[in-house]
């Protein structure tokens, strides 16, 4: 019987963890609150797992809270696209919480309990089968994240926090306005719904629609750092701590899912006069995303501040490659979406231990003295920058491959192939001389002597290791994204199984 709660576990974990953790838990708590969270994370990464293996026997699974049907009801839509999606999550999130157990949740309040109420919004936003909760999710999230932002205070986190502040509140009166549109024209907010309604609309309604639908792109836009609504990444991402920064990897993934999500299932291939709406926008951003990120990282003189360029190039490539609007890109842009949620933020906790280690000198792209761990470090970076460059033979390699044998050849083909192999160039460029200058050329003179414990080094391990995996079960992963992508193109399913079926 449990199976059928399954939808609704990875989302209750978290927050019970969280609610669990603001208890006062006497004269030393955060040895207690560290436990709880670890073991939530853990809990939720096996339900993830539990939840793949259903979904993958059952398709879909639909969850209708209060056992109210849709779409007068509030539901939870787990699709293979969405159960990806929070294994994604809990994977990355569990050694990231390793790594931020080792004195980096001391440096501000509550980074234990922030901490889980994040993961929470996140499975939320992918479990949800429901515009409007997408909404609400999404506030929980950036709630959280606002908070983590300032994690260990400074004045350079309270400015760029403020800036992300503002730019995401103006986002969320968007979103409310786009769905309130939508709600207007369809009289629905369900999601399965919609892609119904919108197949029906002609005139004046469907001009509304599409009103409110490239609202939606605006504001998914901003969640997933498409330019020009990018601006707030680099400096939010490289000021933060390296344990937040490497959490928020999976952030702008939130805001690519909800552009796939929506512009497949309701302004997709099957909605007459809406049909892909977004799409040439999001070819032209996604391209223009990609030659932003190349300068950024060819200017960038700190380490952080390269890293969060890098996350801003692997958006760029994601969102082009959807735009070519096939399973066979979908799938090739979804395995390439697992591997720079995973590498990104390994090279974000990659980076803090090398600040920490390197003293005064920090992550800023300088020669320094050696670190205690320097050759352990040197190896990381190496496996690191291969992966993220996209060398063989690890999964960066991989991907783009997928990516570029899958596109269609034709006139669009020679611009994506383009910008991926001019940006890959510009990436060979900046991260060499990035190692080369902190890890090659260093200088004489005894090494610092302050040791990251070898906890955090375990964890940035495990994430590099996963680059590792995916590369020798590159085939079952494709077989499986390829999957997610004929899932998610078969439109028709999904009214069918969500708006007739609630809790079994």
């Amino acid at each position: 019987m449990w199976q059928q709660h399954l939808a609704i576990l990875p989302i209750l974990v978290p927050l019970l963890a969280a609610l669990l953790q603001l208890m006062p838990w006497g004269d030393r708590p955060q040895p207690k609150r560290r436990a709880i969270g670890l073991l939530a994370s853990l809990l939720t990464l096996v339900l993830s797992i539990a939840l793949m293996v259903q979904v993958n026997q059952d398709q879909m699974l639909v969850y209708a809270l209060g056992n109210w049907s849709a779409p007068f009801g509030i539901v939870l839509m787990v699709d293979k696209l969405s159960a990806l999606m929070m294994l994604v999550t809990a994977v990355l999130a569990l050694p990231v919480l390793i790594y931020g157990c080792y004195a980096e949740d001391n440096l501000g309040s509550h980074f234990q309990a922030l901490f889980q109420f994040q993961v929470m919004g996140i499975m939320g936003a992918f479990a949800t089968g429901d515009i409007f909760n997408l909404f609400v999710f999404f506030e929980v999230l950036l709630i959280s994240s606002y908070a983590l932002l300032m994690h260990g205070g400074g004045k350079f986190r309270l400015r760029t926090t403020l800036h992300y502040v503002l730019l995401n509140l103006l986002g969320s009166a968007l979103f409310l306005i786009g769905i309130g549109t939508l709600y207007g024209v369809t009289g629905t907010l369900n999601m399965a719904d919609l892609a119904t309604q919108v197949q029906q609309l002609s005139g004046d309604q469907a001009a509304l629609a599409k009103a409110g639908g490239m609202m939606l792109l605006i504001v998914f836009g901003i969640k997933a750092a498409i330019l020009p609504l990018h601006f707030w990444l680099p400096q939010a991402y490289s000021t933060t701590t390296g344990v937040v920064a490497a959490l928020f990897a999976i952030m702008t993934k939130v805001g690519v899912y909800a552009i796939v999500r929506v512009y497949t299932l309701i302004f997709g291939p099957e909605a007459n006069e809406l049909a892909l709406i977004a799409h040439d926008w999001l070819w032209v951003m996604g391209l223009i995303t990609m030659l932003a990120g190349a300068i950024g990282i060819l200017a960038a003189r700190d380490l952080r501040l390269l890293v969060a360029y890098l996350v801003v190039i692997s958006i760029g490539t994601l969102i082009a490659t959807y735009s070519l609007n096939g399973t066979e890109t979908t799938g090739a842009m979804l395995y390439y979406l697992i591997h720079s949620t995973f590498i990104t933020g390994a090279l974000f906790l990659l980076a803090d231990l090398i600040a920490f280690e390197r003293g005064k000198t920090a992550s800023r792209i300088v020669s320094g003295k050696k670190m205690a761990h320097h050759s352990t470090y040197s190896v990381m970076f190496l496996i690191a920058a291969i992966a993220i460059i996209g060398l063989p033979p690890l999964s960066g390699f991989v991907g783009k491959l997928m990516i570029m044998e899958a596109a269609t050849p034709n006139g669009a083909t020679f611009w994506l192939w383009g910008a991926m192999l001019g940006a890959t160039l510009i990436m060979i460029i900046s991260v060499t001389r990035a190692g080369s200058k902190m890890l090659w050329h260093t200088l004489s003179g005894k090494a610092n002597e302050q040791s990251a414990p070898l906890g955090k080094l375990s964890a940035v391990a495990i994430l590099l290791s996963l680059s590792v995996a995916m590369t020798i079960f590159a085939n079952p992963i494709r077989n499986y994204t390829d999957g997610v992508a004929e899932q998610l193109y078969d439109i028709e399913q999904y009214p069918s199984r969500v708006l007739t079926k609630g809790v079994e």
